[in-house]
């Protein structure tokens, strides 16, 4: 198995998906403009070269709360990415993602961000995960309503949901 597919004990995995933290070889690849073999046809994204390109501005975005390829665990491609903004202000932490064109509308996004946002809850001291997204992309915000955010405030072209850790059971 090449050392791009190889299993971490960070990897998240959901019904469909294997969310798994980048490694400084795929950072690479989208920087030197490489395509590995386990690549959707369109993977990266515009937003990966962005991400990417910051991963050594912010080096915690690459530790296990940090960001992650999506891969289809069908047939182990990567169509996209997800990440959290690391470190936490004030028990917050920030959710970005994105997909690949060629595999929108499958519910990626949501199955992803839910995985991810749970997981979020295992750091110490988080206890809220947000986003903003801009009203002009409903994608998103359908992405960010079916994953259980919720919409708590709305400012000319931007609405922001959040999604808050549950109550410790006593």
């Amino acid at each position: 198995m090449s050392s791009f597919l190889s299993p971490t004990a960070a990897d998240l995995s959901t019904d469909r998906l294997i969310l798994r933290t980048w490694s400084s070889g795929e950072v690479e690849a989208v920087l030197n403009g490489a395509r590995p073999a386990h690549w959707a046809e369109d993977f990266p994204a515009e937003g990966d070269h962005v991400i990417a390109g910051l991963f050594g501005e912010h080096p915690g975005w690459l530790g296990e709360y940090g960001h992650r390829q999506i891969i289809e665990r069908a047939g182990g491609l990567v169509v996209g990415s997800i990440g959290l903004f690391w470190p936490p202000a004030d028990g917050t932490l920030e959710i970005g993602y994105g997909i690949v064109a060629s595999r929108r509308g499958r519910g990626y996004a949501s199955e992803a961000t839910r995985a991810l946002t749970e997981f979020a809850f295992t750091a110490p001291g988080v206890h809220t995960v947000y986003a903003n997204v801009e009203l002009s992309n409903p994608s998103s915000v359908r992405v960010l309503e079916k994953a259980g955010f919720e919409r708590w405030s709305t400012e000319e072209n931007l609405a922001r949901f959040r999604a808050t850790a549950p109550a410790p059971v006593q």
